[in-house]
């Protein structure tokens, strides 16, 4: 398995403590992550522990599902889409492009990580009928060609902005946050791909981006004052500090799901849960507040939609 993205490996960093092999056994770049102890653990124990919600059933089922109330509001859709998920095994970069660098598959429901979990929710949601999927799936995953080189990787410049401009997202965070909202940024530099992590991606150096990307923040610290505003089917993303040898500091996210006047996230946790959950999400804030090593600061939401001509196999393009 190749890395599918910085993010997946930037959750190694929240991984219990492993015995470490010998420098000489580590394969270098991406697969020195992959094949760390660590990543080893929690693929060994993901295992689901009830099926989930698409496990059984045969292409002509999961067709009509997909096509079912297509025209139903997109959050709705989501949510029903994602709930699918629930029980499914967390698995680190489960998609690639069938081939060339990264072989894994272009799509699959037996396992995902957080992001891929987010991106195949989204695609079924805004599709009308299952040929819909695989082109959404790709216009959110690529910025033009679906090469690996052309993948989403960062998020903070290239996920978000890309799905931004082609309308797939919408930054919501000063909606809900109001004043509690501060902008941030996150800083790639030419410093920041010399780092081990950064240069594990195994991009080639004029695809590595260099420049200052925004966003607003929700602190961590005011996120639960806003939560029950923020409605079922938002993206939360999970912000950590801005270190410079590091080429993200988006590390987590998933859909906020508002259920008997509790709010929780529903995402893909590698923890201890090893699996797609329905999560408290004060109960989740409190434990990402622990993290001393890489500070988590705060949270970004955003909305999603489905832009016009979506949902066909004409690709929107990023220019």
């Amino acid at each position: 398995m190749k890395a599918a993205a910085l993010l997946a490996a930037a959750l190694l960093s929240q991984a219990p403590a492993a015995p470490t092999p010998p420098t000489d056994s580590a394969p270098p770049g991406a697969d020195s992550l992959l094949e760390s102890p660590a990543a080893s653990a929690q693929a060994a124990t993901a295992t689901p522990r009830r099926p989930n919600g698409w496990e059984g059933l045969s292409a002509e089922q999961r067709a009509a599902l997909v096509a079912q109330d297509a025209d139903a509001p997109v959050a709705e859709r989501l949510l029903r889409m994602s709930e699918r998920f629930i029980n499914t095994p967390y698995v680190l970069s489960p998609l690639g492009e069938g081939q060339g660098v990264d072989p894994d598959p272009t799509f699959r429901l037996d396992a995902v990580d957080c992001l891929t979990f987010v991106e195949q929710s989204v695609a079924l949601g805004l599709a009308r009928g299952e040929a819909d999927v695989a082109p959404l799936l790709e216009n959110l995953r690529y910025a033009s060609t679906p090469s690996y080189e052309d993948r989403n990787h960062l998020m903070e410049a290239q996920w978000l902005p890309n799905n931004i401009r082609k309308g797939f997202l919408v930054d919501v965070t000063r909606r809900y946050a109001g004043e509690d909202s501060v902008p941030v940024t996150k800083s790639l530099t030419p410093l920041t791909w010399q780092s081990r992590s950064s240069l594990a991606l195994g991009l080639p150096k004029e695809r590595r981006p260099v420049g200052t990307y925004p966003l607003n923040m929700l602190p961590l610290e005011k996120v639960m004052a806003h939560a029950r505003s923020i409605p079922s089917g938002t993206i939360l993303v999970v912000l950590r500090e801005d270190l410079p040898l590091k080429a993200t500091r988006v590390t987590h996210l998933g859909f906020v799901v508002q259920r008997k006047k509790r709010t929780y996230l529903r995402h893909a946790s590698r923890g201890g849960y090893n699996r797609v959950v329905d999560e408290d999400l004060e109960t989740f804030l409190a434990r990402n507040a622990r993290y001393a090593k890489w500070k988590v600061t705060g949270v970004s939401l955003f909305e999603v939609r489905r832009p016009e001509g979506a949902g066909t196999s004409t690709a929107v393009r990023s220019p």
